[in-house]
């Protein structure tokens, strides 16, 4: 997500980073790309008219034309006023309420309610350790109801037992009954979708709030609809008062123009985005990381986050402790892809690392994307379990029999064993070292688990990326300041 954005706007700021002044007009001339950057992102006209004009007050003062690196404090202060439009804070769904609290789902049809709905179902069980239940109100659309009831049993989330001839409103009625019955945390009401916003859609969405009295009323707005979305929302607002918006497809909208038009024109918050079809990929907003990813500086906090939430301890310390040994054979190596992918992909882990654009750009020139990993991963599927733990057991005549089994080429198995190779030498290295602490020698000496590269590092880090010594602008690490001369 925000590719297009984050390239147009790291164009313009690298211009502005490499002079050493600026001037009104230099200043003026970059707000201009910067406005029609915003505008090709789909964002609204309104949000970028008072966008640029905050940026513009504060870019031409004292702060910007006094400051020693003028370029960078363009760049701080664009990031202040993204984060302030995104909504400064991360909101996540209000349950301070009497239980079984009611949390009312709500949307046009297609934008993905239903599904956004388990999702929400799932994170409140697993993270926040409620007891949920999930209730379709859709009597107009004939799979709504058992669409709800599969992805309630693949979550392990209780659904509302199905009845025939009710209306929307008595199946709210019998959920809140029986969740009160049965001693429920929070119910979950999926309501029907229409193709267009109508008035009859708006009424039942008004009875069911009138007599459930929800604590919140999620709007799902698919975020690839541009500014269809941003109407959508604007006109749910008006007639049955959201109080949260989830985007779906986020991962399929390069543009971002959704997400940063929102908060402005609703003044309502985003509670998070939908990334992917899997009911795993849901991720809380956060304006601060988002801002950074615009921006270029990555999202390594969210990174972390999701390695953290994916990983399977056990798992590591196998794959830790045959590290250490220097064994690393094709078992280990599908792990790792298939962690890669449990994480969003290649392209949603690449997302999250600060300064990535221009590599993203040449690996997908390289034909390096989620296709070749989805390759790689049957590529090894395919070899025998002893292959897998043998990798020198492949010869030319079981290459062949692996490409027919996985559909792909003697080259594609030649490049995998030999990235399996260097994988293995590598972390024969590392293990001779002294497993993860030792990793740091590789780049200079140092403690990788500690913050900075170590003296002596001749790791390269991209300019801009890193703060200099004194600085501290959002997202960027930072160099410690030199020892004071006695």
């Amino acid at each position: 997500m925000f590719e297009a954005l984050s390239g147009r706007l790291g164009k313009v700021f690298d211009r502005l980073k490499g002079k050493g002044s600026l001037s009104e007009s230099d200043v003026n001339a970059a707000m201009r790309e910067v406005r029609i950057a915003l505008l090709e992102a789909d964002v609204a006209v309104d949000v970028v008219k008072s966008f640029i004009e905050g940026v513009r007050e504060r870019a031409i003062g004292q702060e910007v034309t006094k400051s020693v690196t003028p370029g960078q404090q363009v760049i701080k202060i664009v990031n202040d006023n993204l984060i302030a439009i995104l909504g400064k804070e991360p909101v996540w769904i209000e349950l301070n309420a009497v239980p079984p609290v009611p949390i009312l789902m709500i949307g046009l049809q297609g934008s993905g309610k239903t599904t956004t709905a388990a999702k929400i179902a799932s994170r409140l069980t697993r993270r926040d350790k409620k007891k949920v239940m999930m209730a379709s109100l859709d009597v107009t659309r004939p799979a709504a109801r058992e669409q709800l009831r599969v992805l309630g049993e693949q979550i392990d989330v209780s659904t509302l037992p199905m009845a025939e001839g009710e209306t929307s409103v008595s199946i709210a009625k019998r959920a809140m009954t029986a969740a009160r019955l049965q001693g429920y945390d929070v119910v979950i009401l999926d309501t029907a979708g229409r193709v267009t916003i109508d008035q009859g859609l708006m009424d039942e969405i008004k009875q069911i709030s009138e007599i459930t009295n929800p604590a919140e009323k999620i709007l799902v707005a698919d975020a690839l609809t541009g500014q269809d979305a941003v109407t959508t929302a604007k006109n749910f607002h008006q007639n049955v008062g959201v109080t949260g918006i989830v985007l779906t497809r986020m991962d399929g909208d390069s543009r971002g123009g959704a997400a940063l038009s929102m908060r402005s024109v609703t003044g309502v918050p985003i509670k998070a985005v939908g990334t992917g079809e899997k009911l795993e990929n849901l991720e809380d907003f956060h304006p601060d990381r988002v801002a950074g990813r615009i921006l270029g500086m990555g999202d390594v906090v969210s990174l972390v986050e999701k390695a953290a939430e994916t990983i399977e301890v056990e798992e590591a310390e196998k794959i830790a402790l045959k590290m250490q040994k220097g064994q690393f054979d094709f078992n280990d190596m599908l792990k790792q892809l298939q962690q890669v992918s449990k994480m969003g992909g290649l392209g949603g882990v690449l997302a999250m690392l600060p300064g990535v654009g221009k590599l993203q750009k040449q690996m997908a020139s390289a034909g390096v994307d989620d296709k070749s990993i989805a390759r790689q991963v049957a590529i090894i599927q395919s070899m025998t379990v002893q292959e897998r733990k043998s990798p020198k057991l492949l010869n030319a005549s079981r290459k062949r029999r692996v490409a027919s089994g996985s559909g792909t080429t003697a080259q594609e198995i030649n490049r995998l064993c030999k990235q399996q190779m260097e994988m293995a030498r590598m972390m024969k290295k590392v293990g001779k070292m002294g497993g993860l602490k030792g990793l740091g020698s590789l780049f200079g000496g140092g403690d990788p688990m500690q913050p900075g590269l170590g003296q002596g590092s001749n790791l390269k880090i991209p300019e801009g990326l890193i703060n200099q010594p004194g600085q501290n602008f959002p997202g960027l690490p930072s160099l410690p300041k030199p020892p004071t001369k006695r």
